[in-house]
């Protein structure tokens, strides 16, 4: 563009900032790194439990240990970002999460794959704020900036149907660890790349990085995530009892410290802006009602369907091509009718696609599976594209880093409490299911750990036997995820109906900053 507006601070810095497009390019890079990886561990999850032979509580672990983490420590790591530098915290944090994806794959017991998975959980606390925060950054034209957001998360859904298609082909070949291998090199590409196209941005007046805030968001959110998770596996305990009480103590007191520092890790006065608190509600309770259906559904095209790696990868990619296609188009969308009809509507239709789920079987053919996920994915595109658009302009840039930072921790937390919630609502229905008559208590036992331990144990019963013994164990998983589908439907119909309102009267900006 042959015009430049100048930024209000008065540099030389231009609204139209030369190779802001590539610059994008190298963010979408760090999405991408942690979206495959999000996605190829539902596939390489039954080559996993029959390498490693964890126990149910062990798999649900290693499964949500990484979003516990991650939810407990990216208000800090947004935080430092605003203080220290956003690139210079994005390419240390990549090269670190390459590091440990290499720890992931070579884990050879289910507590050091635990161990790995939080490690992982604190190297990507690093990258999703400081892409956001850099585009907010980067891009002042709010009609550029909202297709960018869509890119942002365009590729993430692309890395959804990527990390499935290319661990399926991976899984087929090598042994589950080399999923988390396909990391190291994009995160060379991403740092290499980095280094030359990124500007640098903070915030210039952010005060020091207070490390108690730190502590008690992390102690807080993990201790809360955590007394959920027991509560809904095991039912209330005093164990879950006292993690809540620790939880919200650490919350209670991270907020109180926050509103009387003069620099706070996180301005709690965003929260009074109803379009901020809308969005990033909106982003929690989405995730919430979708995360746990989705980390179960490759074991259901793997273990119940049949499906190999690649196949089931495969079948998994409408979700993807329906987020990429809306959130391409959702800031025009929602200039052209309304935010709030956007995101209430996209909402809605995942709400009725997860409703439309009820319906599965074991015999379930393909069509009616895959025009539901590309519904779901449709309406996430529209929903999260123009919520995490909302929740970037409702705030100055200066604090960008924070304000993305509440964005992915309610992200975060929601995949947290579903992987919680309905997780443990799939595992309580499954653990109830009947042995046939004469199973050994051995074999009984290991099938009711998990449905990938019910495949593994009939290996060793007589074929007949063998056979009812993993049909009843498939019928109970399938029960067990129709009826996750269903909760999972209300939560999302419930959140259409609060977007409606609490995102009333809200707009996307339409002129340029200077």
């Amino acid at each position: 563009m042959s015009s430049t507006v100048q930024l209000r601070s008065g540099t030389d810095e231009t609204v139209y900032r030369p190779g802001r497009w590539l610059a994008l390019g190298v963010l979408v890079l760090a999405v991408l790194l942690v979206a495959v990886d999000a996605t190829v561990l539902g596939l390489a999850t039954p080559f996993l439990s029959e390498d490693l032979k964890p126990t149910g509580t062990q798999l649900l672990w290693i499964g949500d240990v990484y979003s516990f983490v991650i939810a407990g420590l990216l208000v800090s790591m947004g935080s430092l970002g605003d203080r220290i530098g956003r690139k210079k915290l994005l390419l240390t944090g990549a090269v670190a999460f390459g590091a440990v994806s290499v720890l992931n794959a070579y884990a050879t017991t289910p507590e050091t794959m635990i161990l790995a998975r939080a490690l992982l959980g604190v190297a990507g606390a690093t990258l999703m704020p400081s892409t956001l925060a850099l585009i907010r950054n980067i891009f002042h034209d709010p009609r550029e900036r909202s297709l960018a957001i869509g890119v942002w998360g365009a590729t993430a859904s692309a890395g959804a149907a990527v990390g499935p298609v290319v661990g399926g082909l991976l899984l087929e070949h090598f042994w589950w660890g080399s999923v988390f291998l396909i990391n190291l090199p994009v995160m060379a590409v991403l740092v290499v790349v980095g280094v030359k196209l990124l500007p640098e941005s903070k915030n210039p007046v952010a005060g020091p990085w207070d490390l108690v805030s730190v502590a008690l968001s992390l102690v807080g959110m993990v201790a809360v995530v955590y007394a959920v998770k027991e509560a809904a596996g095991h039912g209330v305990s005093w164990e879950a009892g006292a993690a809540a009480l620790i939880g919200i103590a650490g919350l209670y007191g991270f907020v109180r410290r926050q509103l009387t520092l003069s620099a706070p890790l996180l301005d709690m006065r965003l929260f009074r802006h109803r379009g901020f608190s809308g969005a990033v509600l909106a982003d929690l309770l989405t995730i919430l009602g979708l995360s746990g259906l989705v980390f179960f559904l490759s074991q259901f095209l793997q273990l119940v369907q049949g499906r190999e790696p690649f196949e089931a990868g495969l079948a998994e990619l409408p979700a993807a091509i329906g987020a990429v296609a809306t959130g391409l188009v959702a800031g025009k969308v929602a200039r052209r009718f309304s935010v709030r009809s956007v995101v209430a509507g996209g909402l809605a239709a995942v709400g009725l696609s997860l409703a439309v789920l009820t319906l599965l079987g074991r015999t379930t053919g393909y069509p009616l599976l895959g025009a539901a996920l590309l519904v779901v994915g449709a309406g996430a595109g529209f929903s999260f594209t123009i919520t995490a658009d909302v929740i970037l302009s409702s705030v100055p840039k200066e604090q960008a880093g924070a304000a993305s930072a509440v964005s992915e921790t309610a992200y975060e937390l929601g995949a947290a409490l579903g992987i919680a919630v309905l997780g443990s609502i799939v595992t309580g229905v499954y653990r109830d299911f009947s042995a046939p008559d004469g199973t050994p208590a051995g074999a009984s036992s290991a099938a009711h750990e998990s449905l990938g331990g019910a495949v593994e144990a009939s290996a060793a019963l007589p074929p007949a036997h063998a056979d009812a013994l993993v049909a009843a164990a498939q019928e109970a998983f399938v029960d067990g995820l129709r009826l996750a589908a269903g909760a999972g439907a209300v939560v999302l119909l419930v959140t259409a109906v609060a977007a409606w309102f609490l995102l009333r009267g809200q707009t996307l900006a339409d002129t340029v900053e200077h």
